[in-house]
């Protein structure tokens, strides 16, 4: 049987590059369940960015509730899965917070790239959110337990 990852490895894992996936609930219908770029340092948030108009950022507010979610895209499996609660919603800086998103992904040249001819002279609409981690759950297919 899979084993879960030790704290270390599980907050190692979460922070490498992976696209994570956001589930928030829906008053009337199925959770909404979103793929998206985000950071993540050890012992700290989940921070994504997002566009005040789109669905999940509706769904959002400081004190809801979600989960979050990546996985290895190579075998063997393992995955890290985050419930968590939403700790701030505000508006986003391109540098502070767009920048370091799109260069996690992109690299740095590709990502201010990226970011200077999608946000023109530095400017955004969008905002940033912070998921605190509260309760995991992890698997490594590699380890047995």
């Amino acid at each position: 049987m899979p084993a879960p990852m030790s704290r270390e490895e599980r907050e190692r894992f979460l922070a490498a590059v992976h696209v994570g996936i956001l589930s928030v609930n829906q008053p009337g219908r199925a959770p909404l369940a979103v793929p998206l770029w985000y950071l993540y340092e050890p012992g700290g948030d989940i921070v994504m960015v997002t566009r005040p108009e789109t669905r999940k950022a509706r769904l959002i507010a400081p004190g809801v509730r979600v989960a979050f979610v990546v996985q290895a895209e190579e075998l063997p499996p393992k995955y890290v899965s985050v419930e968590g609660l939403i700790v701030s919603v505000a508006a986003a800086d391109v540098d502070r917070d767009v920048r370091p998103i799109a260069a996690k992904y992109l690299g740095t040249d590709v990502g201010n790239g990226y970011v200077d001819a999608t946000r023109r002279n530095g400017a955004t609409n969008e905002i940033v959110v912070r998921i605190r981690p509260e309760r995991w759950f992890s698997r490594d297919f590699a380890k047995v337990g």
